[in-house]
């Protein structure tokens, strides 16, 4: 009997396998962080060591006020001037008060501080830099999320964190990047509790635009706790789903394919397969298309993207492994429609 089980299991794999690859673009088309159609351009001049497209790219947002575009953008060149640093001095030398260049400089300096040993006391000296950048333009959020990543690092105390924090919703109350910011603050890794992190992710969300990432901060906050090593203050399983739900619905709200929600996609994902909702998890890797992001799985692998594909051929695995047995041919899966569902034979 045990040896017939694992011959229908087997068969059942590789029978179901195959069609449950429908949606999902092949290992050689995923693209790993992939820049959007605004960034992408800005990044390859800063490649040829030219800084004028992201200054104006950055100009842009801010004349514009698109906070959360200009916070992720700042972060990307950020991360790209700490690998090719020619682009960004010569910014700087032309330009040393714009606005711009001041945040992706304080984001800079505070990402260089995190690396070190003496993490606290470098990330200390940076502060005039943060202050610098929230005073060239009091409107902008984004020196007050680089700020609360700041505390995180220098052991600031609670009042400290809400004063910044006070500081930021002021300027924009549904900013993502400031709540992803206050969640790890508040995180049991951190400086709070697993309790204290839902709470204040699952307030966060409620209180969200429609649409709004920080609708997925309760599954951040899922996060957090999956990936807690010491296991302590357990967190329901009803609280698990019920973030992951959440996330899903905000997912489903977007078109398949959307670079925008990928990185929540992606830690989605991950919620979905460490609480085995293996389904959920399949039509979630559709919707991410794709996009994969490092994030989360540099937290577990040093190569992100293989880490991705492993577990994604893995969760079409086991989704094969609970498909009952059938003599005809398995149809695939219907395709995605806009909203994340399966499209009807009517739909266009």
């Amino acid at each position: 009997m045990a040896l017939l089980r694992a011959f229908i299991r087997t068969a059942r794999m590789a029978r179901n396998t195959s069609p449950l690859a429908a949606g999902l673009p092949g290992d050689d088309e995923m693209l790993l962080d992939a820049p959007d159609e605004r960034l992408a351009p800005a990044l390859v001049a800063a490649g040829r060591g030219e800084y004028e497209v992201a200054a104006k790219l950055l100009a842009t947002t801010r004349e514009a006020a698109e906070w959360e575009d200009r916070d992720r953008y700042a972060t990307r060149l950020a991360a790209f001037a700490r690998s090719r640093p020619e682009w960004f001095a010569l910014w700087r030398y032309a330009a040393p008060h714009d606005p711009d260049a001041l945040l992706v400089k304080a984001e800079l300096a505070v990402c260089q501080g995190w690396e070190s040993p003496a993490r606290a006391e470098l990330l200390r000296q940076v502060a005039p830099l943060i202050t610098t950048a929230a005073e060239a333009d009091p409107r902008d959020p984004a020196p007050w999320r680089i700020a609360l990543d700041h505390a995180r690092g220098t052991n600031a105390p609670h009042t400290e964190f809400e004063e910044l924090w006070a500081e930021a919703v002021r300027r924009s109350p549904h900013h993502y990047g400031c709540h992803v910011s206050a969640l790890q603050y508040l995180s049991a890794a951190w400086y709070g509790s697993h309790r204290e992190c839902f709470d204040f992710a699952e307030r966060a969300a409620q209180d969200a635009l429609p649409g709004s990432l920080v609708q997925a901060l309760p599954v951040r906050a899922a996060f957090a706790y999956l990936t807690e090593e010491s296991g302590r203050c357990a967190v329901p399983r009803e609280r698990l789903d019920a973030a992951a739900d959440l996330a899903i619905a905000l997912s489903q709200e977007y078109a398949p394919a959307d670079p925008w929600p990928a990185q929540v996609r992606n830690l989605l994902t991950y919620v979905l397969i460490r609480l085995e909702r293996w389904e959920d998890a399949l039509a979630e890797l559709r919707r991410i298309g794709p996009y994969a992001t490092s994030f989360p799985w540099d937290r577990i692998s040093d190569d992100p993207l293989g880490q991705f594909l492993e577990l994604r051929d893995g969760v079409r695995l086991e989704v094969a492994a609970r498909t009952p047995f059938k003599l005809r041919r398995a149809q695939p899966p219907r395709p995605l429609s806009d909203h994340g569902e399966p499209a009807h034979p009517g739909d266009h």
